[in-house]
């Protein structure tokens, strides 16, 4: 007869009863991302700390509280709230208004997250979203101003939203009144894919007068926030969704802002992520210009028009190749994955630049661990994945 000793059958009981919970409760996959997200004082850096040690929003909530707490950043009272399932919200309140507001949630392991997002200390655990899917691997540029802007900004940021999407390169901008909006219609107009980023929830449009452009971008691209539906305008979530805005994106144009703006603190959070900032000059009599001033005499690239962005970008303002690639290894990379069978596609596809725990891609793919070891190892041998400690995976 097996023996099972008594920690473990609690861990493996405890596991099967919120496994089951998951299950009874909802079977969308995003679900247990939404249990996790809504954890009372859970914050970005304490769930990214958890999420590489157990791979899991599922594995976490079968921890122990002991176990936790000797993760940096999880204190004894978020491990309390994880183990009692102590929620801020209703997770199935916030499912119901999430589907009835035709929104979705991109987890931070969801291939359709934005990989260089996940490169920042403290990324979201999950995004709510609205509007066509994310493209994968592709280069985002952020333009940001003044909401206030004359009309030499605007022109300005319609011309370089313009000229980046005929480029193939999309933007990403805080769909504000002002330069934001531009930057945004630019896009549109040159056919481009924009992400607007909010301080609300996505299902709130702010401010009312962009109403339009609200329901421009959700058709030509998408919005999303990490804060719940519902949420309303508050100063205090607008220099945190910034961080998103340069997150995403490989660099930051301002356009005209004040020397003390939201525009800057987007270019200084930018410069914190290792990304490019930009700078459009504007007249030396105007104070919306004195900030974007400021950024060239600290080092921003002067910008005239898009091709002065794809210079300083060089091969990562290429469409096609990733960030901190060269020239080439995208095309090499496709066909080294052209030759993987079905089942090793259906894992690189969820593999991504963030760590993902084995027994997640078991979960997913629905196939037996060995198999998923022995297509790893596979993929490990051809230079697209490298396993790290813990029985952690990431793409190459």
């Amino acid at each position: 007869m097996c023996y099972i000793p008594a920690t473990l059958f609690f861990r493996l009981h405890s596991w099967e009863i919120f496994i089951g919970f998951m299950a009874d409760s909802n079977p969308d996959k995003n679900y247990p991302w939404l249990c996790l997200y809504l954890v009372e004082g859970l914050g970005n850096v304490a769930a990214k700390n958890l999420l590489e040690a157990y791979g899991s929003p599922e594995a976490i909530f079968s921890a122990s509280k002991e176990e936790m707490e000797t993760i940096e950043a999880v204190t004894p009272q978020i491990s309390s709230n994880i183990e009692r399932k102590r929620f801020a919200l209703d997770p199935e309140k916030e499912l119901k208004k999430i589907e009835a507001a035709g929104a979705r949630i991109i987890s931070c392991i969801d291939p359709e997250y934005p990989a260089s997002l996940k490169e920042i200390y403290d990324p979201p655990m999950l995004l709510f979203a609205k509007g066509s899917s994310i493209p994968s691997f592709e280069t985002f540029v952020a333009v940001v101003g003044s909401r206030n802007p004359t009309p030499y900004g605007i022109k300005m940021a319609q011309k370089i939203g313009k000229e980046l999407a005929q480029r193939g390169i999309h933007v990403v901008s805080g769909l504000a009144r002002g330069i934001d909006g531009a930057a945004q219609w630019g896009c549109i107009q040159g056919g481009g894919y924009t992400i607007g980023v909010l301080g609300t929830g996505v299902d709130v449009i702010y401010p009312a007068s962009n109403k339009k452009l609200f329901q421009e971008v959700i058709e030509k691209g998408c919005v999303v926030s990490e804060f719940p539906l519902g949420t309303r305008p508050e100063p205090r979530n607008f220099p945190i969704r910034n961080r998103i805005i340069s997150g995403i994106s490989s660099g930051v144009v301002v356009v005209e802002a004040a020397r003390k703006s939201g525009s800057l603190i987007t270019a200084s959070q930018a410069l914190d992520q290792g990304r490019e900032v930009f700078a459009v000059p504007g007249s030396a009599l105007s104070v919306r210009s004195s900030g974007a001033h400021y950024l060239i005499k600290q080092g921003a690239k002067l910008v005239e028009s898009a091709e002065d962005i794809l210079e300083e970008l060089g091969p990562m303002g290429r469409p096609g190749l990733q960030r901190g690639e060269g020239p080439g290894k995208s095309e090499k990379e496709e066909a080294i994955v052209e030759q993987l069978g079905k089942n090793a596609r259906a894992i690189y596809e969820i593999l991504s630049h963030y760590p993902i725990h084995l027994d997640e891609l078991v979960r997913q793919t629905g196939l037996q661990p060995g198999a998923v070891s022995g297509l790893l190892v596979e993929m490990e041998l051809l230079g697209l994945v490298k396993q790290l400690t813990g029985k952690m995976f990431v793409r190459i």
